[in-house]
C-alpha cells in the first residue's frame, strides 16, 4: 500500500468529502419528495472522482473513488431498468426508484464513515 504525503492524503481527503456529500445531497433528495437537486450535482461528483482517482491509485483512499463511481453507475443502471414501470404502473416505479435511493444513500453513508476513519471501504456489500 503506497503512503502519501500528508498534505496530498488530506486534498484526496477532502476531494472524498466534497464528493460523498454531493452524492448524499443526490440520494436525500431522490428520496424526499419535491427535493430534487438535479443530475448536475451528482455529475460534477462523478467527473471529480474520475479525475482524481489516479492519485489515488495504491493507497487506502482508492477503493473509495472505485466505491462512489461503481455506486453511481449501478444506480444509473437500476433506474434505468426500472424507469418503464413509471408509465405502466405508477406504484411500482415509486416503490422501485425509493429503494434504489435508499440503496444508493446507505452505500454513501457507509463509505463515508470509513473514510471519515481513514480505512478503505470494502468492495462486496
Amino acid at each position: 500500500m503506497i503512503v502519501l504525503p500528508e498534505d496530498q492524503e488530506r486534498a484526496l481527503r477532502t476531494v472524498g468529502v466534497v464528493s460523498y456529500l454531493l452524492h448524499a445531497v443526490v440520494a436525500v433528495g431522490a428520496v424526499i419528495p419535491s427535493l430534487q437537486p438535479g443530475i448536475v450535482l451528482l455529475l460534477i461528483a462523478i467527473v471529480l472522482d474520475l479525475v482524481k482517482r489516479e492519485e489515488a491509485a495504491g493507497t487506502w483512499q482508492a477503493s473509495h473513488f472505485r466505491w462512489r463511481i461503481r455506486s453511481v453507475l449501478w444506480a444509473g443502471g437500476l433506474y434505468l431498468l426500472t424507469f418503464p414501470l413509471w408509465f405502466l404502473f405508477v406504484l411500482p416505479g415509486w416503490l422501485a426508484w425509493t429503494g434504489i435511493s435508499v440503496w444508493f444513500l446507505v452505500r454513501i453513508v457507509r463509505g463515508w464513515i470509513h473514510l471519515n476513519d481513514r480505512r478503505p471501504i470494502d468492495e462486496p456489500a
